[in-house]
């Protein structure tokens, strides 16, 4: 799995080819199933299991975008801490040919008892100007090996610290390697399961929107609280038709939580990379008071997100094979609205 993606305003496409279907997920398509018609029933268990797939898959897809986050921070912490090591093993090369230079001069000129030196010297006074000045050299030699001592302790702690972010980093990899099989089987099972539906059936469930179902009209205001929310709800806009994929946030596809991310960049807002930390990433506010760029995070855990854009409507992407779009903002059970 590569390592590339940066949190940049202009979003990027990290995971977008390499797995062509998403996990951002639907557990709301469960209850969109009650529009299909009663001749379907027969399939209901199959169609059920691959609606807890998929919302199993959008967990752990959460969830390696979460460990794959740290890996982006973690990976620049090493490349400063590996700067800063370079930077301190400088100065101690420094410090050391500095020192070797002192004590070079204090050989050479103290080969002779101090006394001695005096006694023999043609010189008496300039013997004594020199002297003087060794031992102001002698002075600061003890604090340049102070000095130096400290510095390379410093050198010690700083490697020490960039091995631990290291190891964190190889934990963050292979917690990213772990998700990706989670996901990649699970959206295979469901895929399976989906083919082995009578062609109507599984035209009928590629067919069923939550977009039928009935919303809630009249929410809050239909302008959005900031220059930046409405900066964000056209970017969320432009958006619409693009395809969800799993792990990816943007331009050519998203998750539900990489499309939150890629609008409000547009807005100049970095947010989070996962749906549970972005309900954090402004202020709590009820339903009631909804506007448009406000997050909606739905589920118990958080483990999905949309963009409120009035009219009782949210933009999101929904789960695999279905492209970015407008669904009612009641399309499951709500957590949590968060103005940015």
């Amino acid at each position: 799995m590569g390592f590339h993606r940066r949190l940049a305003p202009t979003g990027s496409d990290r995971g977008a080819g390499a797995f062509g279907v998403a996990a951002c997920v639907m557990s709301a398509a469960v209850a969109a199933l009650g529009t299909l018609p009663a001749s379907a029933a027969p399939q209901d268990d199959t169609r059920a299991e691959v609606d807890r797939l998929y919302t199993q898959a959008e967990r752990a897809t959460e969830a390696y975008d979460e460990a794959d986050e740290r890996g982006d921070a973690l990976r620049e912490q090493l490349g400063a801490a590996q700067d800063e090591i370079a930077r301190q093993q400088d100065r101690v090369n420094t410090m050391r040919d500095e020192l070797g230079s002192l004590a070079g001069a204090q050989y050479r000129s103290g080969g002779l008892d101090p006394s001695l030196a005096l006694l023999f010297s043609a010189d008496p006074d300039d013997y004594l100007d020199k002297a003087s000045v060794l031992d102001r050299i002698g002075t600061r030699q003890a604090g340049e090996l102070k000095d130096l001592r400290l510095a390379l302790r410093e050198l010690a702690q700083k490697r020490e610290e960039a091995d631990g972010k290291l190891a964190e980093l190889e934990r963050s990899r292979t917690a990213v390697a772990r998700n990706k099989r989670v996901i990649e089987g699970k959206l295979a099972r469901a895929k399976r399961l989906l083919d082995s539906l009578p062609y109507a059936d599984r035209a009928a469930y590629d067919r069923a929107s939550r977009s039928v179902r009935t919303g809630l009209a009249g929410l809050g205001d239909s302008v959005a609280s900031s220059s930046r929310a409405a900066a964000a709800v056209a970017a969320a806009r432009s958006a619409i038709g693009r395809p969800y994929v799993w792990g990816a946030n943007g331009p050519g596809g998203f998750d539900c939580s990489g499309l939150m991310q890629w609008s409000y960049a547009h807005a100049g807002v970095g947010l989070p990379r996962t749906s549970q930390a972005q309900r954090f990433a402004g202020r709590r506010i009820p339903l009631s008071q909804a506007r448009p760029g406000d997050l909606v995070t739905y589920r118990s855990d958080a483990s999905h997100v949309g963009m409120y854009v009035g009219g009782g409507q949210v933009i999101h992407a929904p789960y695999p094979g279905a492209p970015v779009r407008y669904d009612p903002v009641g399309m499951m059970p709500i957590s949590s609205v968060t103005r940015v």
